[in-house]
């Protein structure tokens, strides 16, 4: 049986010192365990690394694909607590230059969400569902 646990998710970078400061500039900390090419980010539930799309790359044996032309087939979720937290992030994300993909929307049954990218494409979806549950460091617990 493999263990059913997400413990670190790694985004593979074209150009690690911008997505290194965007992060930065969502005001999100860094961990001491990166490096001058190598950064880690501790959420609420697992640790975010970004780390050079080429070293990646040669360790899979897989080719690189443009971020600019295609989906990578991926999306981040930031789960919050409250509706008002969705619209937050998005004006934080705004003010630091990140590409807003949907504005926030309220469904009937008070679901909230809206979607950003970052400089490389890679997808975040900010949510709040009225019947999640999250734990005392805010890691998402139930949907």
């Amino acid at each position: 049986m493999v263990l059913q646990r997400v413990s670190l998710i790694t985004i593979g970078c074209h150009d690690f010192p911008l997505l290194r400061q965007f992060y930065q500039s969502l005001g999100w900390v860094e961990t001491d365990d990166g490096y001058s090419d190598y950064a880690v980010f501790q959420t609420a539930g697992v640790l975010l690394s970004l780390w050079s799309i080429k070293k990646l790359a040669q360790d899979s044996g897989l080719e690189i694909a443009d971020p600019n032309k295609y989906f990578k087939g991926i999306a981040f979720a930031i789960n919050v607590e409250r509706p008002i937290q969705v619209d937050e992030t998005i004006d934080e994300v705004r003010k630091i230059g990140g590409r807003i993909l949907s504005e926030p929307k309220v469904s009937t049954d008070g679901f909230c969400s809206a979607s950003f990218a970052d400089p490389e494409n890679n997808i975040w979806e900010v949510a709040f569902n009225p019947n999640s549950t999250f734990d005392e460091r805010g890691a998402m617990l139930t949907m």
